[in-house]
């Protein structure tokens, strides 16, 4: 990939000329890039670019690198968007959005969705607003602490990818977490679980949702108890629960009935 990339070929390219040499100027800026692959630096943010459900986003240190998990909550969000009645727009919400990859590709599948973005950081919101621009999707996009500033709006649908990890967690120090932004990975809350973020999403949805609204976010691995019992006890009803394609459970939800 980081020949690839240096190049500008495909790997069909590759696979065709195994035989092709890198002159000078090439093989030092391939080294190069290899020095920082090897010093655990992720691919996606060496070449700038990652693919998520079929698009290529660009990313950065500034925003979470999309993982193909996340790909879950994009199919179940489609799904209940898709269930809502024709005759009106539909709206959704997408707390902490980073790259924009959940709400894009939500956006370029279900043009007729009125999609609004949300994220703390002005930096990651740049990066979403440069790969909507990119990819052709027109996306409200609003600097927000959670719900912070979205004073009386309410939405059909509210999905989110948060911060999950607990606090001191051994994996924070491996692989490419180390590279990832810490307000993207955790909340830094002592004695939360990683479930700090989780818990103001549910309890403050409510207040943001439409009757029949579904609330849809990813969750850890070992989290889909704590999910559902904080969903349950907020009052949500119809809980859900998907696993990934390595059949851990994933995504989590529920819908919001305060009328019959």
């Amino acid at each position: 990939m980081l020949v690839e990339y240096v190049l500008g070929i495909t790997r069909a390219t590759v696979i065709a000329h195994p035989e092709r040499e890198l002159n000078a100027a090439h093989e030092q800026q391939a080294l190069h890039l290899i020095e920082r692959r090897a010093g655990g630096e992720p691919i996606a943010y060496i070449l700038g670019i990652r693919e998520f459900y079929g698009l290529d986003f660009k990313v950065t240190p500034d925003v979470l690198i999309p993982r193909p998990e996340t790909e879950v909550l994009v199919e179940q969000a489609l799904a209940r968007l898709s269930s809502l009645p024709a005759q009106r727009s539909a709206r959704m919400l997408d707390l902490g959005t980073g790259s924009g990859a959940i709400s894009i590709s939500v956006a370029r599948h279900a043009p007729g969705v009125a999609v609004t973005a949300s994220d703390i950081s002005s930096r990651a919101l740049a990066i979403a607003q440069l790969n909507a621009s990119m990819l052709g999707v027109k996306i409200r996009f609003i600097e927000s602490d959670w719900f912070s500033h979205l004073h009386g709006e309410v939405f059909d649908l509210i999905v989110s990818n948060p911060p999950y990890v607990a606090a001191g967690d051994e994996h924070l120090a491996k692989g490419d977490l180390r590279f990832e932004p810490i307000i993207a990975l955790t909340d830094g809350a002592a004695g939360e679980n990683g479930l700090a973020c989780i818990r103001r999403i549910i309890e403050g949805a409510p207040q943001h949702l439409n009757n029949g609204g579904w609330l849809l976010f990813e969750h850890g691995y070992d989290q889909v108890a704590a999910c559902d019992a904080l969903l349950a006890a907020q009052g949500f009803t119809e809980l859900c629960s998907f696993n990934d394609l390595a059949g851990i459970a994933r995504v989590a939800g529920g819908r919001w009935n305060v009328r019959p």
